[in-house]
């Protein structure tokens, strides 16, 4: 993978506690308005772990119509949830009406509980990667304009094209953290957001090997090696914690995730966690550019406000 040290930094907003319309028109503009490049929503039906969800692909529409420059996105939709032949013509028609803003972010999908309390067979993590594999050929092509055909072991089309076709091919998002899913997001996104492992009783994994720089890198370096020379971006979905003290801020989260005061030293360090004030965490962001390619980083929309000085430090 061509890994861009001048490529510039973009910043998400994951609207994940909108619970009505007025909510979600209200978080984008602000969004937008600081300075956010994309609002991302999550896809589930099910209240945990992250809340109530208006459905991502409506809510993006009502969301586009309300702004200008803002991005619109999933992260991620899960790919059993919707036939990729149907999830193409969404796409295309949401990347239409937005003028071209929509960018799509799919994954495997994890969380066995909501398969479950759906009805969905949660097959095991093999099948499902799979056919998210399948289904991303799929939408590379349609969403490329051409006529598809393709027969594989889970999907068959027969010579479809997608109305409205793309005035260019949205972005493909692939959230991958598992060897496979790298090597996938590697060879067929355009960006992959770089996360911790799902685990086979469909949750994710909150061990701290998943975040210390080693592992981040190895992820990185799995990425890098499928690309094969493509230009790809890297994101990450970070909570930031700010406090005057990066040591002392360090500490503090070491201790509220469990992993013991004396694991200080190692948040400081992991790729995922940004500690202290706006000019020190723009200075982590600026270090593990260079050391990993991250890029772009997505907060959660509670604290869009909190994290807006951040933004103007790494691209004004």
């Amino acid at each position: 993978m061509l890994v861009r040290m001048d490529r510039r930094f973009r910043f998400g907003a994951v609207g994940e506690s909108i619970r009505s319309g007025a909510e979600l028109a209200d978080t984008a503009r602000r969004a937008e308005d600081l300075g956010y490049d994309v609002l991302v929503l999550r896809d589930h039906f099910v209240g945990e772990p992250f809340g109530d969800q208006l459905a991502p692909m409506a809510a993006l529409a009502w969301a586009a119509a309300g702004t200008s420059t803002l991005r619109l996105g999933t992260m991620v939709l899960a790919n059993d949830y919707r036939h990729p032949v149907v999830l193409a013509k969404e796409a295309a028609t949401l990347d239409h009406l937005s003028g071209g803003r929509f960018e799509l972010g799919i994954g495997a999908g994890w969380l066995r509980e909501e398969y479950e309390a759906a009805g969905m067979p949660f097959d095991r993590a093999g099948t499902r990667v799979g056919r998210l594999e399948e289904s991303l050929r799929i939408l590379r092509s349609l969403l490329d304009g051409q006529k598809t055909t393709f027969a594989g072991e889970h999907y068959r089309v027969d010579g479809l094209t997608v109305f409205p076709p793309p005035g260019r091919r949205p972005p493909l998002v692939v959230g991958a953290g598992s060897d496979r899913m790298l090597g996938i997001g590697g060879r067929l996104a355009d960006t992959v957001g770089v996360l911790p492992r799902a685990l086979p009783d469909g949750t994710i994994s909150d061990e701290i090997t998943e975040r210390l720089p080693e592992t981040i890198a190895r992820k990185v370096d799995r990425v890098r090696e499928a690309a094969d020379g493509r230009d790809v971006e890297l994101s990450l979905m970070v909570t930031p914690t700010f406090g005057p003290d990066p040591r002392r801020t360090a500490d503090a989260v070491a201790r509220r995730r469990g992993w013991g005061a004396s694991a200080g030293d190692l948040v400081l360090d992991m790729p995922t966690q940004f500690v202290g004030p706006p000019e020190h965490i723009a200075e982590q962001m600026l270090a593990r550019r260079d050391r990993y390619g991250f890029t772009y980083y997505q907060v959660p929309d509670a604290m869009v406000e909190q994290f807006a000085p951040v933004i103007p430090l790494l691209t004004g």
